[in-house]
C-alpha cells in the first residue's frame, strides 16, 4: 500500500501528471536533470486524493451545484468552496494512508521541517500554469502537523481563486485530482524567481531574475520589491536594484516569520553578478530539458543553488516554426483581416492553401513574415508605407525593431515594395464594366465549383479541391483583379491627401464615397433592413423572434400570421449572404446559414429602429451627400491658383474611386462564397467518417489539418488523442493576446500612437470615417448578443464584413483592431458613421452604457461620463 500513496521524488518523471500532478511530474524531472539540485522529498499521490474524496459525505451533489455556477458568481462561489474544503478537511486520513506518510518521512531521514505543496493535475501545464492557485504551507515540522497540512493541500483544491480559474479555462473540476509535494525545507539566504525568457516583451534570448533575501515567500506575496537582472548571452543587459526593508525567515518551532532586514544591507544586491549568470545557464539547461520556456523559483544557500519549483510560462505568445536559425519578422494577418480570435487547425491549413502570400501559424493565428521586404531602403519605404496607411500601430511596431539596427539584415537584392502612391499610375481605366465583368468572372468560377463538387467524395474530393484552391487564386491573382483594387485605395488616399493640401479638407474621401456602387457589404447590410420591412406588419412574428431559442426557427415560422412571408425572406437573404458570419476567414465558423439565430437580434433592431424603406433612403440619402461635397470640392478648387487643372484631376480621381471601390468589398465575399461551398462538402464527408465510427463527432474535422483530414480519409482511421490534444490547445489560444509585430526571438510588440495633439485621457486611435458623434457606448463581443438604440455608438475588438447589418442601426464605431481600407472602416464611410479603429483596450477601456464623443476626422474619442 506503501507504493500506492507514496512515491519519493527520484521515483517520479514528467509523464506522471495524472499520479503526482503538475508540481510534482515538474519537480521529479527536475531531479533527473546532471547539475540541478532539488531538495529531497516525496509525493502523495492523487490516489490518496480519491480515497479520502470517495469518503467525503455529499461531494458529488456540491460538485455538481459548483459546475452550475456562473464564474461571476463571486458569491456563490465563495459559499461552496468553502463548504467542500471544511468537508474534505474534517476526514480523519485513513490509518494506512497515514501510515504511508509517516513511514515515508522516516526514510527522508532528519529534518527540522518540511514544504507541504500542493500539486494538482491541472498546475504547471503547458497550456494552463494555474500558478498561486492552490496551498503551500513552510517548515511544517513533525508528522502530526504534516498529516494536517496534507490535508489542507488536498482541500486547497477548492480555494475560490482554484475553483474560479479552472471554470474560465473550462476545466471541469471532477477531472482535477490533487497530489502533495513534501519536501525537505531549503533556509536560504536568498531565492527568488528566474524567467528563462522575459515574461513582459516575450523574447527568448533575454533572461530575467528576481531575486531578494531570505525565503522567496516574501517576492511571492508582495511584501518586497526584488532585485531585477536582465542577462543575453552571459551579460547583464540591465540591473534594478531594491531597498528589501523584510526577508521571511523559518522558525524553530515550525512555521515563518517577517524579519527586518539590516538598513546597511537593505541596498546591497541579493546575487552577484557572476551568480546571476550562473542561475541563468542553470535555466537554459532546465528549459531545454523540458523544451520550452520556465518559470523557475531557486534558493541560494551559500553558493549553491537549489530548485524548488519549475513551470512553463504560459503567458509567452508562441513563435511560428520555420526549422532554421534565421531572424524573422511576423507582421499578424489577423490584424489586417479584422479577426484576431484563434482559428481551428482546419481553418488555419484552409487560410495557408489559398493564401496568396506564405502564412506561418503561431497560437492559432496567422503571420507573414516581412523580414525581406524591410530588408533594402526600397523595399522598407513602400512597405512601411503601405502597412502605415492601414495600420499605424503595426507599422510603429516595425520602425522600434528598425531603429535598433541589429535584427533586419541589409540585403540589396531584396524585393522593391509597393511604388509610393499615385492615382495617375496605376494602369485601369476608370470604367464600370471593368467591375461588372470581374464579378461575372468570379460568380462563374464559383458557380462551375458547386457544379464539379457535388458528386466527389473520399480522396477524389481533396484530389479536386487542391485544383480548386489553385483556381482560387488564379481568379484573385489575375492582374485586373488587383488594379481594380488598388485603383479605388489609390484614388482615396490622392483624394485625402490632396484636398487637405488643397483645400484644409480632412478625409474628404469619406464623404466622396458614401452610396458608392457595387459594394457587397454594404447591400448586405441595407438588405436586412428590407427584410425588417416584411416582418414588421406582422405582430405575430415579431413576438415569435423574440422567442428563438434553436436553429429549427425557421420551420416553425409558418405556424404563425406573417410567418411563410417571413421565411421567405429570411431564406432569401441567406441564400445571397448566408455564407458569412463572424471570423469567416476560419471555414470552421458557423455560417448564418447554419445558424441563422444569428441574425434574429440584428432583425428585431431593424424593425424597432426603422420605418419601412430605410434602405433605399438611407443609400440615396447617401448618394446625394457624395454628390454635394463633389460640386463643393469642385467649385472651391476652381477659384485656386490652377484650379482648372487641379479640379479636373479630382473630378477624374472622384470618378475612379467611385468606380472601384466598392469592388474592394467584392474579393472576400468571393473567398468566403468558395470557403462555404468546400466546407459543406467536407462536413458532408464527415458525417460518412461519424457513420462509419471513425469519428465521434462530424466537427473532430476542424482539429486536423486539410492534409491530416485527407489522410484520416484514406485510411479510415483517426488520431484521438491528436484531436484532444488540438482542442486544448485551441481553448488556451483564447487568453493570448495576438501581437501586431512578433519577431523570431518572442518578442511581441504592439506598437504605440505618438501624438500630443488630443485632450488628456482620450482614447487614441485611427481616424478612418469623417465626423464627431456623441451617444451611448454599446461594448459587444459577439453580434448575436447586439441589443442597438438609434444614436448608439459600437464598441468592438473588431469587425469583418458580417458586421456590417449592425452599421445600419448605430451612429459611430470604435474598435480595438482596423485600418483605414478594412472592411469594417469602408462600411463605415459608406454608412457615414464617424468611426475610430485600432483603439488599444477599447472594449476594456469603455463601458458598456457610457456616454462617449467619437472623433471620426482626428482619431479619438473621449468618454464623457
Amino acid at each position: 500500500m506503501i507504493e500506492q500513496y507514496v512515491l519519493d521524488l527520484q521515483e517520479v518523471d514528467p509523464t506522471q501528471i495524472a499520479v503526482v500532478g503538475g508540481k510534482g511530474a515538474h519537480l521529479g524531472g527536475l531531479s533527473r536533470i546532471e547539475g540541478v539540485r532539488v531538495p529531497a522529498g516525496f509525493c502523495v499521490t492523487t490516489d490518496a486524493f480519491r480515497r479520502i474524496m470517495a469518503e467525503a459525505p455529499g461531494i458529488d451533489d456540491r460538485l455538481d451545484q459548483l459546475s452550475r455556477l456562473n464564474p461571476d458568481d463571486r458569491e456563490a462561489i465563495h459559499g461552496l468552496s468553502a463548504e467542500i474544503r471544511r468537508t474534505i478537511e474534517g476526514i480523519a486520513i485513513p490509518g494506512n494512508l497515514a501510515a504511508a506518510i509517516t513511514h515515508a518521512l522516516a526514510r527522508s531521514g532528519e529534518q527540522a521541517g518540511y514544504a507541504v505543496r500542493s500539486s494538482a493535475t491541472a498546475e504547471d501545464l503547458p497550456t494552463a500554469s494555474f500558478a498561486g492557485q492552490q496551498d503551500t504551507y513552510l517548515n511544517v515540522i513533525g508528522p502530526a502537523a504534516i498529516l494536517q497540512h496534507v490535508s489542507r493541500c488536498w482541500a486547497s483544491l477548492f480555494t475560490e481563486r482554484a475553483v474560479t480559474y479552472r471554470q474560465r479555462n473550462g476545466i471541469d473540476h471532477r477531472t482535477v485530482q490533487m497530489a502533495v509535494v513534501v519536501q525537505q525545507m531549503v533556509f536560504p539566504d536568498a531565492a527568488g524567481i528566474l524567467f528563462t525568457a522575459d515574461p513582459v516583451t516575450g523574447n527568448r534570448k533575454v533572461s530575467t531574475v528576481d531575486a531578494g533575501f531570505g525565503l522567496g515567500e516574501a517576492l511571492v506575496s508582495g511584501l518586497v520589491n526584488p532585485d531585477v537582472f536582465k542577462v543575453r548571452d552571459d551579460g547583464i543587459l540591465a540591473k534594478q536594484l531594491a531597498a528589501k526593508h523584510l526577508a521571511i525567515h523559518a522558525l524553530p518551532a515550525g512555521g515563518t516569520q517577517e524579519v527586518a532586514i539590516d538598513p546597511r544591507r537593505q541596498e546591497q544586491p541579493a546575487l552577484t553578478d557572476a551568480q546571476v549568470v550562473r542561475l541563468v545557464r542553470l535555466g537554459r539547461r532546465i528549459e531545454a530539458h523540458f523544451g520550452r520556456p520556465q518559470d523557475i523559483e531557486w534558493c541560494r544557500v551559500d553558493e549553491d543553488f537549489q530548485i524548488v519549483q519549475s513551470r512553463p510560462i504560459t503567458t509567452l505568445f508562441p513563435i511560428p516554426e520555420t526549422g532554421d536559425a534565421e531572424n524573422h519578422l511576423y507582421v499578424s494577418v489577423g490584424h489586417q483581416q479584422m479577426m484576431t480570435d484563434p482559428m481551428k487547425p482546419l481553418g488555419i491549413s484552409m487560410w495557408q492553401l489559398t493564401a496568396m502570400a506564405p502564412m506561418h501559424e503561431a497560437g492559432g493565428r496567422l503571420f507573414v513574415d516581412a523580414i525581406r521586404a524591410l530588408a533594402s531602403p526600397a523595399g522598407r519605404a513602400g512597405f512601411l508605407e503601405m502597412v502605415g496607411r492601414s495600420d499605424p500601430l503595426t507599422r510603429d511596431a516595425l520602425e522600434t525593431v528598425l531603429e535598433r539596427g541589429d535584427f533586419v539584415p541589409s540585403l540589396p537584392d531584396a524585393g522593391p515594395g509597393r511604388p509610393p502612391t499615385s492615382g495617375a499610375s496605376t494602369p485601369i481605366e476608370t470604367d464600370p464594366a471593368i467591375v461588372t465583368e470581374l464579378i461575372a468572372r468570379s460568380e462563374a468560377s464559383i458557380a462551375a465549383l458547386r457544379r464539379d463538387i457535388a458528386t466527389l467524395t473520399g480522396p477524389a474530393l481533396f484530389d479536386f479541391l487542391l485544383e480548386a484552391f489553385q483556381e482560387q487564386k488564379r481568379i484573385l491573382g489575375e492582374p485586373l483583379n488587383s488594379q481594380a483594387i488598388m485603383a479605388g485605395m489609390e484614388a482615396t488616399w490622392w483624394l485625402n491627401d490632396q484636398l487637405q493640401e488643397w483645400l484644409g479638407e480632412k478625409n474628404a474621401a469619406d464623404t466622396l464615397t458614401l452610396s458608392a456602387p457595387d459594394n457587397v457589404t454594404s447591400e448586405m447590410g441595407l438588405a436586412l433592413l428590407d427584410v425588417a420591412d416584411v416582418i414588421r406588419p406582422h405582430p405575430e412574428v415579431v413576438a415569435f423572434l423574440r422567442g428563438v431559442a434553436d436553429e429549427s426557427f425557421l420551420d416553425e415560422l409558418p405556424k404563425v400570421a406573417g410567418g411563410t412571408e417571413a421565411r421567405d425572406a429570411i431564406e432569401a437573404y441567406l441564400d445571397q449572404y448566408g455564407m458569412r458570419c463572424a471570423g469567416e476567414i476560419d471555414i470552421t465558423r458557423p455560417r448564418w446559414s447554419e445558424r441563422p439565430s444569428t441574425l434574429v437580434p440584428l432583425i428585431l433592431d431593424n424593425v424597432r429602429n426603422f420605418e419601412p424603406g430605410a434602405a433605399q433612403r438611407r443609400f440615396a440619402q447617401g448618394r446625394q451627400e457624395a454628390q454635394r461635397m463633389e460640386q463643393d470640392v469642385l467649385s472651391r478648387l476652381r477659384v485656386l491658383p490652377d484650379g482648372e487643372r487641379k479640379a479636373d484631376e479630382t473630378k477624374r480621381m472622384i470618378d475612379r474611386v467611385r468606380t472601384f471601390i466598392g469592388y474592394r468589398e467584392y474579393p472576400k465575399y468571393g473567398i468566403v462564397s468558395r470557403y462555404f461551398v468546400y466546407k459543406q462538402a467536407l462536413l458532408a464527408e464527415a458525417e460518412r467518417l461519424v457513420r462509419a465510427n471513425v469519428l465521434p463527432d462530424k466537427e473532430d474535422i476542424f482539429y486536423l489539418t486539410f492534409q491530416e483530414l485527407h489522410d484520416v480519409v484514406r485510411a479510415n482511421q483517426v488520431d484521438d488523442r491528436l484531436v484532444q490534444r488540438r482542442r486544448e490547445a485551441f481553448r488556451s489560444y483564447h487568453g493570448l493576446t495576438v501581437p501586431r509585430v512578433l519577431t523570431s526571438d518572442g518578442e511581441a510588440l504592439t506598437g504605440a500612437y505618438r501624438r500630443d495633439d488630443v485632450p488628456a485621457g482620450a482614447l487614441i486611435g485611427l481616424p478612418v470615417s469623417a465626423g464627431t458623434v456623441e451617444g451611448r457606448a454599446r461594448v459587444i463581443l459577439d453580434m448575436a448578443e447586439a441589443d442597438l438604440e438609434a444614436g448608439d455608438i459600437l464598441v468592438t475588438a473588431y469587425t469583418d464584413p458580417s458586421w456590417s447589418p449592425l452599421f445600419v442601426a448605430i451612429a459611430g464605431l470604435v474598435t480595438e483592431v482596423g485600418g483605414l481600407m478594412t472592411h469594417g472602416a469602408v462600411i463605415a464611410r459608406e454608412y457615414g458613421l464617424p468611426a475610430v479603429v485600432s483603439v488599444q483596450q477599447a472594449t476594456r477601456l469603455i463601458r458598456d452604457g457610457q456616454r462617449i464623443r467619437v472623433h471620426g476626422t482626428d482619431g479619438y474619442v473621449e468618454i464623457l461620463s
